[in-house]
């Protein structure tokens, strides 16, 4: 997967609950007759419980914000001459393979619109519908 923001959010979730982990197991070893400690330790488990599932609901926004748009030229030949088409496509990682989308043609709608309508398409994929589309309709 390629780097992205909410990657690296996950990332640093899960560090986070790892390290309050440690420091939960080490309280516990440390204090285990004193009850305020005992509640330290509960804290600090529940915390990094927390963060850990954060960590899993980041992952899917992860996977949505890895998404390739750019702008493909097709030329073709015709009895009057060549004539340039240039059109929108979008691609990401689906079960190994690459899936190539496309998007529409790009003097009818601008780069931004093509990145919405692919997070939409992909939103969809994931099986994420909970979502909100995009509100242009696309």
């Amino acid at each position: 997967m390629h780097k992205t923001n909410a990657g690296e959010r996950v990332k640093a979730l899960k560090k986070e609950a790892q390290d309050l982990a440690r420091r939960a197991k080490a309280q516990k070893e440390a204090a285990a007759t004193m009850r305020a400690d005992r509640v330290t330790v509960q804290n600090l488990q529940s915390l990094a419980a927390k963060r850990l599932s954060q960590a899993q609901a980041q992952k899917l926004e992860a996977r949505l914000e890895d998404l390739q748009v750019w702008e493909q030229k097709k030329v073709k030949d015709t009895k009057k001459g060549a004539k340039a088409y240039t059109y929108y496509l979008a691609s990401w990682r689906e079960g190994g393979k690459l899936k190539n989308v496309y998007l529409g043609s790009s003097q009818r709608m601008s780069r931004e619109q093509a990145q919405e309508k692919a997070r939409a398409l992909k939103r969809e994929a994931l099986g994420l519908s909970s979502l909100t589309p995009p509100a242009n309709g696309n």
